[in-house]
């Protein structure tokens, strides 16, 4: 039996050992997906922690259900380690460790060279390495086969390579790595075949495409469209704003219409690993080209923007009470990048929080998701204990993140003045309450 069939045999009798490089927000999720299907999975991080609470049968994301490890890690299907040398014994390797920008805007992949060089000293025959890190078209041929080609294996008869891009969205109760379409790009139509049995396992639709490269992209178009449309509709709102037009009354009037628009809406700004971070790979390979992605790097632009734009709000709140941001009790009510998660990544929290300690403003936060934010290296800040002593402290409390925790009521009736960049209430008094 040759390399290929006696995986597909694996796959389909569960008696594959997959493993996943990487467990955060990606990552674990897909472990434990991967685990509940049958699979003996090893789950590899960096991070010490994260492998002592995983191996003690605790989840340390929100979208993980505490039970579902401890199950799985009790009944020997799921594992943990630091160690690369562990993975020799996988027949299937994810690749799901972070792909970040540098300050320049430049894709950061020194997380990925380093996976796949660790990969690449312990890959063998009959092997399969799928990446799931967003990142550039071109990433998976230019970046991950090299490291495995040196090794003298031959592609799609000996191992196998794939992308097939996360879609995890945090927080999203609908929506899981079970009934989210996968799509799958092989190297060779063998890679492509073996992916596609695997995620079938743990995946009910899988959108095959025809190289790794295609599947890089379609990642970076569901984001980059994101982004674009976020841009838009926040740079609709400054224009609604300078016109003495409500935004949130366009956006609803347009929403009615059955076809041809599909609504967007404003807000502090983006958050998240993806949407503030995707369309920059794209813009960044296409600038190699001698091409500029002007959609991606305007819609940027604007996005970039709101939290100024915020911050003019709170300014001008404040103004009506004859007060300067220097010296006031600002309340921020929310930290995370969204609704009901804990994820802070790129939020536009952090840097509302810090253009406002810029102008000498007292800020405190509260976040029922987030007990800590590191600001910058040197700054750490603690969440405040919410009550309504603490609303009524405040000279103006700024809504950032909508989490359902809240009580919007109470809050409402405690605060002098609200800055609501979420549209949390719909209508507002004139003054106490001002909106995007």
């Amino acid at each position: 039996m040759n390399h290929k069939d006696l995986l597909l045999s694996k796959i389909a009798d569960r008696k594959a050992i997959v493993a996943v490089a990487g467990l955060g927000y990606v990552g674990l999720p897909l472990a434990v997906e991967f685990a509940e299907a049958g699979f003996r999975v090893l789950g590899l991080d960096v991070d010490e922690s994260k492998v002592r609470t995983l191996n003690a049968g605790r989840s340390y994301i929100d979208d993980v259900p505490p039970d579902s490890v401890s199950r799985l890690v009790e009944a020997g299907m799921l594992r943990a380690t630091s160690d690369y040398q562990d993975l020799r014994a996988a027949d299937a390797i994810s690749i799901c460790v972070p792909t970040p920008l540098r300050k320049t805007r430049d894709p950061d992949m020194s997380y990925i060279i380093q996976a796949a060089r660790s990969i690449a000293e312990i890959c063998q025959p009959g092997m399969l390495i799928v990446l799931e890190s967003t990142t550039y078209p071109g990433t998976t041929e230019e970046l991950i086969l090299p490291k495995i080609t040196r090794e003298r294996l031959d592609i799609g008869k000996e191992v196998f390579v794939a992308y097939s891009p996360e879609r995890i969205d945090p927080g999203n109760r609908q929506y899981s790595v079970r009934n989210t379409p996968k799509v799958v790009g092989g190297i060779t139509n063998n890679c492509a075949e073996v992916a596609r049995a695997l995620y079938q396992a743990a995946v009910d639709t899988i959108v095959s495409v025809s190289s790794p490269t295609a599947a890089e992209m379609v990642k970076l178009l569901e984001n980059t469209f994101r982004a674009v449309n976020i841009g838009m509709v926040n740079e609709m709102a400054l224009m609604c704003d300078k016109l003495d037009i409500d935004v949130w009354e366009v956006i609803n009037a347009a929403a009615s219409k059955p076809f041809g628009y599909m609504p967007f809406y404003p807000g502090p700004g983006l958050g998240g690993h993806c949407i503030p971070v995707d369309p920059h790979y794209l813009s960044w390979k296409l600038r190699t080209l001698d091409y500029n992605a002007r959609f991606i790097e305007l819609a940027s632009e604007v996005n970039a923007s709101m939290p100024l734009y915020v911050l003019d709000k709170i300014t001008q709140a404040l103004n009506d009470q004859e007060k300067s941001v220097r010296g006031s009790q600002l309340l921020i009510l929310g930290a995370a990048y969204k609704r009901d998660v804990d994820d802070v990544r790129e939020s536009p929290a952090l840097d509302i929080i810090s253009l406002l300690r810029q102008r000498g403003a007292e800020v405190a936060y509260c976040d029922p998701h987030v007990a800590e934010l590191q600001l910058d290296p040197e700054t750490r800040l603690k969440a405040a204990n919410y009550s309504p002593a603490l609303l009524r402290s405040a000279d103006c409390v700024v809504v950032v993140t909508d989490h359902s925790a809240f009580d919007w009521q109470e809050i409402a009736a405690n605060s002098t003045v609200i800055v609501d960049t979420r549209h949390v209430y719909i209508c507002r008094d004139g003054g106490h309450i001002i909106g995007l």
